[in-house]
């Protein structure tokens, strides 16, 4: 019996065991999708919506942790400040927020849902014969620019899905990078 139990579980590493193999996960975000995080920014109407529907469409401080406020300055760097774009060509709300100098300010929101996971044989993997790394997930971000507590501007961008898959293969596993070593020596005056 015990020959047998040993031979199972040395079978069943050999052949699999991808569970050991190393996950990561990043969530930025309160909003469970891309869609989630769009329909919120785009339910704020620029000249009609207040400070109060940021909030209630999910944009405070408290609940969401990687909100960036802006000031006059900021605005005026981010969008006009190497701008050789014509006044008229400017969207109106980002003129209204500059014109309002102190009483302008605004918020950008960044936030990512990514899921990075090791698939494949654990002892390729761990001696680093072949590796697989699946990503999945989606990023998005947002600015909403406000004169005093009125929303005059707000535009959202993104990646609403992220699928990718890295694999890398090392046929002398981890002998890979075993090499002479690179001596460098700098001649100077003695």
């Amino acid at each position: 019996m015990g020959k047998k139990a040993l031979s199972l579980t040395l079978g069943l590493c050999l052949t699999g065991c991808s569970s050991l193999l190393p996950e990561s996960r990043t969530d930025t975000t309160p909003f469970e999708s891309f869609e989630q995080a769009q329909h919120a920014v785009m339910g704020l109407e620029p000249m009609k919506s207040v400070q109060a529907d940021l909030a209630q469409n999910g944009f405070t401080l408290t609940k969401h942790p990687n909100l960036t406020v802006l000031n006059h300055a900021d605005v005026v760097r981010r969008f006009l400040g190497a701008s050789v774009m014509r006044r008229e060509d400017v969207d109106p709300g980002i003129l209204r927020c500059v014109e309002a100098r102190e009483d302008c300010h605004g918020i950008e929101v960044v936030g990512a849902k990514i899921h990075r996971a090791r698939r494949g044989g654990f002892w390729a993997d761990f001696l680093n014969f072949e590796r697989r790394t699946e990503t999945k997930g989606w990023r998005f971000s947002a600015v909403v620019l406000m004169v005093k507590e009125v929303v005059v501007y707000r535009n959202w961008s993104g990646q609403p899905a992220i699928d990718q898959v890295e694999v890398s293969r090392n046929p002398l596993g981890p002998f890979q990078d075993i090499g002479p070593p690179t001596v460098t020596s700098a001649t100077g005056p003695h």
